[in-house]
């Protein structure tokens, strides 16, 4: 087991910079995600430590080793591809094998690894089919198996879940969290997707054009979100952002105007944007004027999108069985006054 320490790590391709300056300590045993959208430099990242990328600048260390110049074999770190990348023509028992046969591990303590690292994952009897004969599931678990039997000092995982229909996710995600907790080997995760981030992650690194955002724990960064960025990437919607003009304990939005809450710090810039999760957003006799533009029914909640008069998108989230407006119709939203947020308009940073 290791630590994994970034200082100041850049990549750049030619003159396109993919990670900027990214510093950032994994603990031992941790499992960290890195979170963020398509480019935003989470995988290069990944495969700096990896060794499969080369790092312009900075200092990348596993364990006390700075592994900047190590050769990838030389890493003892093991990586779970989105493509689960295993040899079509071997067996199960033999994909799982192949790292140790690349270490000239003997055949009977390989075999006796091979079993073990499948029968953890549910795999002991499988080990004689193909992997065309197995489900996307299970191929995935045949890359962890193979991935665990090497024994190593990190686990790297870049977006293992995407190839996966939604029931096989949430399963397989679940294995992958018992599989590292049983383990405690030190894990980065790569993903895009917030909802596989809240649910695994020990903490959450956020990242977005090659620059750490924020890294917290999962709950953290939900209830107290840096940036704007980072409030509406995290949560199923994000969080709704408003511009408003801040004056005399008001802020003025369009639709209206709200008294800031006294638990609020008050902005020094007029410029703000009022932050509020859409759980805690609820059409009200009086609030904002708003127009509902659209109803989403998911079942157990309902998704109301509402248009400020200056276009602003508003979601309310509400519960099953709540009534809701036609669409076209005026409406009023209210807002908790515990759960509201403030950011600089100019900065995007939280304020307070």
């Amino acid at each position: 087991m290791a630590k994994v320490t970034f200082e100041g790590i850049t990549k750049r391709f030619g003159d396109i910079t993919a990670v900027d300056q990214l510093s950032l300590d994994v603990a031992d045993g941790e499992l960290l995600v890195l979170l963020g959208p398509s480019g935003c430099g989470k995988t290069t990242a990944l495969r700096m430590v990896a060794g499969l990328e080369e790092v312009t600048g900075g200092s990348l260390s596993i364990g006390d080793e700075i592994v900047n110049d190590v050769d990838p074999k030389d890493r003892d770190v093991a990586m779970v591809f989105q493509s689960y990348a295993l040899y079509p023509h071997m067996t199960v028992g033999r994909n799982i094998e192949f790292p140790l046969r690349q270490q000239r591990v003997g055949a009977e303590e390989r075999a006796a690894r091979a079993l073990t690292a499948a029968t953890t994952l549910g795999l002991e009897t499988l080990m004689d089919r193909k992997p065309g004969q197995l489900s996307g599931g299970q191929r995935q678990r045949v890359a962890l198996a193979r991935a665990i039997v090497r024994d190593p000092k990190v686990f790297l995982m870049d977006e293992p879940l995407s190839n996966l229909d939604a029931t096989l996710r949430v399963q397989t995600r679940a294995d992958i969290v018992a599989l590292q907790r049983r383990l405690g080997t030190t894990t980065i995760y790569v993903t895009h997707d917030q909802v596989e981030a809240m649910t695994m992650g020990h903490r959450i690194a956020v990242m977005r054009d090659g620059r750490l955002q924020q890294v917290a724990a999962p709950q953290e960064l939900y209830e107290r979100p840096a940036n704007t960025f980072v409030a509406s990437f995290l949560g199923s919607p994000g969080m709704n952002l408003i511009p408003a003009r801040y004056a005399d304990g008001l802020l003025e939005m369009s639709g209206g105007t709200l008294r800031l809450p006294p638990t609020l710090p008050r902005p020094e810039s007029s410029s703000v944007v009022l932050g509020v999760r859409p759980e805690s957003s609820m059409i009200s006799d009086e609030g904002l004027t708003a127009i509902t533009t659209l109803v989403e029914l998911l079942g157990a909640e309902t998704h109301t999108i509402c248009t400020l008069e200056d276009g602003s998108k508003v979601v309310v989230r509400q519960g099953h069985g709540m009534p809701t407006p036609e669409l076209g119709s005026s409406i009023r939203l209210a807002f908790d006054p515990a759960e509201l947020h403030l950011f600089d308009e100019a900065t995007g940073e939280r304020i307070g």
